[in-house]
């Protein structure tokens, strides 16, 4: 966790779907604006370095010294299906657990709320 750090988001997505200019002016202003970390949850297929707007915004911010992080955009379990593969991009997967980590919250009035938590620390009260 980074108690001091800020957030930017950058809107890259339309009613109409999403173009490549868009992702890659979104990335652009996040360089310009000297952001630390670029995260990117969305991909495009897997295509060629150069026709990979993802890969080519990232390849831009790492020559900046901005980590690019973005998600496999995992379609399946066949070939050619994970996205950001690109070696200057760190590239995360969704994955499965087997286990259940419940948490509880009762609000002052008595109202109670399930969830999940793996803080294991003291009680935050």
């Amino acid at each position: 966790m980074a108690p001091l750090a800020r957030v930017a988001a950058y809107k890259v997505y339309w009613k109409m779907g999403r173009f490549g200019s868009d992702i890659l002016a979104g990335m652009e202003q996040a360089i310009l604006d000297r952001v630390d970390v670029l995260s990117l949850s969305l991909g495009s297929g897997s295509v060629p370095y150069y026709r990979d707007t993802i890969a080519i915004g990232a390849f831009a911010a790492m020559e900046k010294g901005i980590s690019v992080s973005c998600s496999t955009g995992n379609s399946g379990l066949t070939k050619s299906t994970l996205t950001n593969v690109a070696p200057w991009i760190m590239t995360v997967g969704a994955g499965t657990l087997d286990r259940d980590f419940p948490a509880y919250a009762t609000l002052g009035n008595g109202q109670k709320f399930t969830g999940v938590l793996l803080y294991s620390g003291r009680e935050m009260g």
